[in-house]
């Protein structure tokens, strides 16, 4: 994690940055190095200020922050994008996770919990609770193409790698996946890798939905 966070609010609202801006500027190791109200603005504000964490409001008129998520995600050295949403999960959250998406947070999240999980972002973990991954897989329940494509992309998956693959759906860590299969850290963290390219996903999130999709997992 850096010494010193570099956040990038994005909303359309205000009334939210100003909001945001004043809870994760009261932390000594956060800075919010701009506001963005559209996610034009926010792709040039992350090419210009190059910040650790985007929080990205979905629901903005123009370009909204889904598609400004696809754009951040393809850069190079892109930075955590955190999907800001007022509602618990829905489909654009859903979207937003498999354009690469670390996570999501409600905007009413109580303030100590913003600046905790947005420090988990900036350290490279998915910002996800456990009753947020429960509602969020209620919202995938109906959709067959994802489940038929999982299925498809876990079939180019060694025996060990599916293993490691469930575990990353059961949401464990690096060092949890390596005390269950009496691995190194490093071994998983090799698979983990190797696994985000066979799958086509961005980050371990993105590899844990699958493993729902694909069933490795119970709902």
């Amino acid at each position: 994690m850096p010494e010193t966070i570099r956040v990038l609010v994005v909303d359309d609202e205000p009334m939210v940055c100003a909001h945001l801006r004043t809870i994760l500027g009261s932390a000594p190791d956060i800075e919010v190095v701009d506001e963005a109200q559209d996610g034009a603005a926010a792709v040039e504000a992350v090419v210009r200020h190059r910040p650790n964490v985007v929080l990205m409001d979905l629901r903005m008129p123009g370009v909204d922050g889904l598609t400004a998520t696809e754009r951040i995600c393809t850069m190079p050295d892109a930075p955590a994008v955190v999907a800001l949403t007022t509602f618990d999960a829905d489909k654009y959250v859903l979207r937003a996770l498999r354009a690469g998406a670390v996570g999501f947070l409600v905007k009413s999240t109580p303030p100590q919990d913003l600046i905790g999980l947005v420090r988990v972002a900036a350290d490279g973990h998915t910002v996800l609770s456990e009753e947020a991954k429960r509602r969020l897989l209620a919202a995938t329940g109906g959709e067959q193409s994802a489940r038929e494509r999982a299925v498809g992309l876990t079939r180019e998956l060694t025996e060990r790698e599916i293993e490691v693959l469930t575990c990353l759906g059961r949401g464990m860590s690096n060092a949890q996946i390596a005390a269950r299969l009496h691995l190194s850290e490093a071994t998983v963290k090799s698979y983990v890798s190797r696994m985000l390219v066979k799958l086509d996903c961005e980050n371990r999130l993105q590899a844990g939905l699958l493993a729902y999709d694909a069933g490795l997992v119970p709902r």
